[in-house]
C-alpha cells in the first residue's frame, strides 16, 4: 500500500513510520507542518529509503491535502497529526479545534473524494474522561472530555463517526492510553522528568501525584495500530491499552531511583484545571478480534526509554534550547502551509 501518515515528524507517528519501513513492504509519505513537537531528528536515518518520503505541510491546506492524496496514490491514511499537550490547551485552546478539528474535516473529507480505502483516526483515552478508583474504559463509555484537548478529540472523533454512518467512508478509531518510549517530546512526563533529573533541575509533579495513568509502549501501540488499519471493522472504535496502572508519584520516583538520584528533586506544584484522576483502558476488544497482544512489560519499556534518553542527551537538548526550530525556518521558510516536496 501507500500509506500516508499524518504527524509522522512527532513522537508515535516517527515511531509508526519506522516500523512501516522495517516491518512491511509498504511505502510511507509522512505528511507534517513541523510545528514545535515535530523534529525530523525523529526520522533520522530514513531519508534515502526509496519508500519513505516526507513533505512539509498542514493538514488544514485542502489543496495541499488533495494532491499529496492524488500525487501519491495514496491507498491509506493513518491520522496521528494533532495539538496533544493539555497544558498548552489551558492557556490556548483556539490552535487545538483548528488543527484536531478542522484537519480532521479536511482530512475526511479529501480522502473520502480521492477514494481512499482505509482510514485510522488516532484517538486518546482523554475524550472518556475521568475515572474513580474502579472500572476500565470500554469502547461503549459515553465521551465526556474534560479538557479543550480532550474535547478536540472527542470531537474529531465524531467527525470520523459521521463520515462512516453518513458516506459509508471506511475509517476506523482508535484510543490508547498515555504512550511512552523513544522519541517523546520532553514537555511529556517521563522524559520531562528525566531530562530535568539529569540536568538536577526539580521535577514538578501535579498535586500529591495520586493521579493514575495507563502506560503503553510506544511500539506496542505503534503494532496495534497497524493491525486496525489491515485488518479493523470499518466504523468500528479499538482501545489500546499497555495494562499497567500506576499513580504518577509512583513513576516519577521509579525513574529518580533508576537514574540513582535523590527523590529530594520531587516538587509537588498546584493541579492543573481539569486534571483527570484515573486514566484504565480495556483492551478487549482489540486483542479478542484482532489478536493484538503488548509485547513490551513496563519495567522493559521504561529501562529501554531511561537508556535512550542517557544516550540520546543531544537530541533532547537541542529541543529544549529550541534550537531545533531554526533548521526548518531556514529549510523550510517560516509558512508551513507549502510543501518542499523534498525528503530531509
Amino acid at each position: 500500500m501507500n500509506i500516508l501518515v499524518t504527524g509522522g515528524a512527532g513522537f508515535i507517528g516517527s515511531n509508526h513510520v519506522r516500523l512501516l519501513l522495517a516491518e512491511t513492504t509498504d511505502r510511507v509519505v509522512n505528511l507534517d507542518l513541523l510545528t514545535y513537537a515535530g523534529n525530523l531528528a525523529n526520522l533520522s536515518g530514513l531519508s534515502d529509503d526509496p519508500r519513505y518520503r516526507f513533505i512539509r505541510g498542514d493538514i488544514r491546506d485542502r489543496q495541499l491535502v488533495r494532491s499529496v492524496l492524488a500525487d501519491e496514490k495514496i491507498d491509506a491514511v493513518v491520522h496521528f497529526a494533532a495539538e496533544s499537550h493539555v497544558d498548552r490547551s489551558v492557556e490556548g485552546p483556539e490552535i487545538f479545534v483548528l488543527t484536531n478539528v478542522l484537519g480532521t474535516e479536511v482530512l475526511l473529507e479529501e480522502a473520502r473524494a480521492a477514494g481512499v480505502k482505509r482510514f485510522v483516526m488516532v484517538s486518546t483515552d482523554e475524550v472518556y474522561g475521568s475515572l474513580g478508583n474502579e472500572g476500565r474504559f470500554t469502547e461503549q463509555t459515553p465521551l465526556a472530555p474534560n479538557s479543550p484537548y480532550a474535547a478536540s478529540k472527542a470531537s474529531a472523533d465524531l467527525m470520523c463517526r459521521s463520515f462512516f454512518k453518513t458516506f459509508g467512508f471506511p475509517v476506523m478509531i482508535t484510543r490508547c492510553s498515555n504512550n511512552y518510549g523513544p522519541y517523546q517530546f520532553p514537555e511529556k512526563l517521563i522524559p520531562l522528568m528525566i531530562a530535568n533529573a539529569l540536568e538536577n533541575k526539580p521535577l514538578p509533579v501535579y498535586g500529591d501525584g495520586s493521579n493514575v495513568r495507563d502506560w503503553l509502549y510506544v511500539e506496542d501501540h505503534c503494532r496495534a495500530v497497524d493491525a486496525v488499519l489491515r485488518e479493523g471493522v470499518p466504523g468500528e472504535v479499538y482501545n489500546i491499552g499497555g495494562g499497567n496502572e500506576m499513580r504518577n508519584l509512583d513513576l516519577v520516583e521509579m525513574l529518580v531511583d533508576r537514574l540513582d538520584l535523590s527523590r529530594d528533586l520531587i516538587t509537588f506544584v498546584a493541579d492543573r484545571p481539569g486534571h483527570d484522576l484515573r486514566y484504565a483502558i480495556d483492551a478487549a476488544k482489540l486483542k479478542a478480534e484482532l489478536g493484538w497482544q503488548p509485547r513490551v512489560d513496563f519495567p522493559t519499556g521504561l529501562s529501554r526509554t531511561v537508556d535512550w534518553y542517557l544516550a540520546n542527551r543531544s537530541w533532547w537538548e537541542e529541543i529544549r534550547s529550541g534550537q531545533y526550530t531554526s533548521y526548518y525556518e531556514k529549510m523550510y521558510g517560516v509558512d508551513g502551509r507549502h510543501s518542499s516536496g523534498e525528503k530531509p
